[in-house]
């Protein structure tokens, strides 16, 4: 086993979080689609029509504007406390 110097272990600490951050995001979007889905979608088909389409892209990227917004808002509020 290979032991890490301390800047290594801290950058595999940084990737490690930067991964985990990616994939809490990516679960928060499929949860996102399914409650759009839900809201959108009265009778799911063969095709999705135009209505339907406009709705969940509409849906999503509020939920994802509004995750972006607040992700922001508690890093500046990190980064402030931590100085």
């Amino acid at each position: 086993m290979v032991e890490l110097g301390e800047s290594d272990e801290a950058e595999l600490q940084r990737l490690v979080a930067a991964e985990r951050q990616k994939a809490q995001f990516t679960a928060q979007v499929h949860h996102f689609m399914e409650l759009c889905w839900d809201k959108c979608v009265e009778k799911p088909g063969n095709r999705l029509d135009s209505r339907n389409e406009n709705c969940l892209s509409s849906c999503v990227d509020c939920f994802i504007d509004t995750t972006l917004a607040i992700t922001s808002r508690f890093a500046q509020i990190v980064q402030k406390g931590g100085q």
